[in-house]
């Protein structure tokens, strides 16, 4: 009797262990952020958890891409997703879907403790009718690039207005007598950059697309901004071919030493600085973008968040994995490793973080001044809307009173 009390006693702890050491958290990331340094990270929490094993999953080279594998395996229940990035556009639409498990329960009595540690547009885009839905992994904004290097030789500030970019483009341009020399790269092809080309000149003369659920589009505002970007590629600045540029278009010809100014958000730097083909190490600056005359500088706020499924059949594990993944310290190791913009504004202070990064010190106005996309559960149909009819623009098949005329008739039975 006592043995066999005691294989029982034995056989339950060794299924006790077992379940203890099989519990895994599948972790779904984008190829192009950083799948190596997470797994750095990954393996320090494991070494700290020692009864949950990570398996990462990577995929996706853009937001839309991921976009598209993560509804699909969301829409259908699946529960093989435990925690997953999303983009900062996404936590409305993902919450409204019932695809992502409120954390409000995970983080207990410090809830408004920890949100109010973030930088506000972070805080404000995870918490959804005021619950807590996903947490801030890095921020990111975007800035004007520009070749500090060809500025200096012709004795030219940084623009502050895109007018001001236009003639100093031109003078460079004319002056290094290079056919392969842009002026300014930015996104105009039909992909989610092509919604912020549309909003920065919109926002910088005070514009708003969406209000309280609603459209609040001011046309004049919207066509002087679609306005001013044709401008620079009937001017030669940007090329004629600007409504096929993507986002890693503009930093593969930026990085190539052929664009004097580019569009771009804060992952660009890395390449440019450290990149092994980069042609222009040590030669670029970055600035806030430059505003419409008489308006302010506008940025889009971009950056990218941590959610758990509300499929996951591992949620207490996956709660506390993502609160560790938010946290300063592994904001700051992805900000020394990865280059990734911290969300926390302690953190851009950080002497080892400024060493790795000096041009982060410059970073933290941006961010902090940048915007949100317009918050909305049907985000997808009105980003859809915009940067169809920007890319239109851009590509001359139509003008931008035509352009704004079908974003106003699209947004609006969007939201009705």
């Amino acid at each position: 009797m006592r043995i066999k009390s005691l294989v029982l006693a034995l056989g339950a702890t060794f299924v006790l262990a077992t379940s203890v050491h099989a519990q895994t958290v599948k972790v779904f990331v984008g190829g192009q952020e950083r799948p190596e340094v997470m797994r750095e990270l990954f393996a320090k929490f494991m070494a700290a958890n020692p009864g949950v094993k990570i398996d990462l999953e990577t995929g996706g080279a853009t937001s839309e891409l991921q976009q598209k594998y993560l509804n699909t395996v969301l829409s259908a229940g699946d529960s093989t997703l435990d925690v997953f990035l999303i983009d900062i556009i996404r936590p409305a639409q993902y919450a409204s879907a019932g695809w992502i498990e409120s954390l409000d329960k995970y983080l207990g009595a410090d809830r408004d403790k920890i949100m109010g540690q973030y930088l506000p547009a972070y805080k404000q885009a995870n918490m959804v009718d005021n619950k807590v839905v996903a947490l801030p992994a890095f921020a990111d904004a975007m800035f004007l690039y520009y070749r500090k290097d060809l500025l200096a030789k012709y004795k030219l500030a940084p623009p502050k207005t895109w007018d001001e970019l236009a003639t100093v483009a031109r003078t460079i341009q004319a002056g290094e007598k290079n056919p392969e020399l842009q002026g300014i790269s930015f996104q105009g092809k039909a992909i989610e950059g092509a919604v912020c080309t549309f909003l920065l000149p919109y926002w910088s003369q005070g514009g708003e697309l969406i209000t309280n659920g609603k459209l609040s589009l001011d046309k004049p505002k919207a066509e002087a901004g679609l306005a001013m970007w044709r401008k620079l590629v009937d001017q030669g600045v940007a090329k004629k071919n600007i409504a096929e540029v993507a986002t890693d278009d503009t930093r593969k010809e930026f990085q190539a030493g052929n664009v004097l100014f580019a569009v771009n958000w804060g992952y660009a730097w890395n390449h440019f600085q450290d990149g092994a083909d980069s042609s222009v190490k040590d030669k670029v600056g970055v600035v806030s973008l430059p505003a419409m005359a008489g308006g302010k500088p506008a940025s889009c706020i971009g950056g990218w968040q941590w959610a758990v499924s509300s499929y996951s059949k591992n949620k207490e594990a996956s709660a506390k994995l993502v609160r560790w993944l938010s946290s300063p310290e592994v904001s700051k190791q992805l900000a020394i490793k990865a280059s990734n913009l911290p969300v926390y504004p302690s953190v851009y202070q950080d002497k080892e973080v400024l060493a790795a990064n000096g041009w982060f010190a410059d970073a933290l106005p941006v961010v902090q001044s940048a915007r949100s996309r317009p918050v909305t559960p049907r985000y997808s149909e009105v980003s859809e809307a915009v940067r169809v009819n920007t890319n239109a623009v851009m590509a001359g098949v139509k003008t931008p009173a035509a352009g704004v005329a079908e974003i106003e008739n699209r947004v609006k039975r969007i939201l009705r």
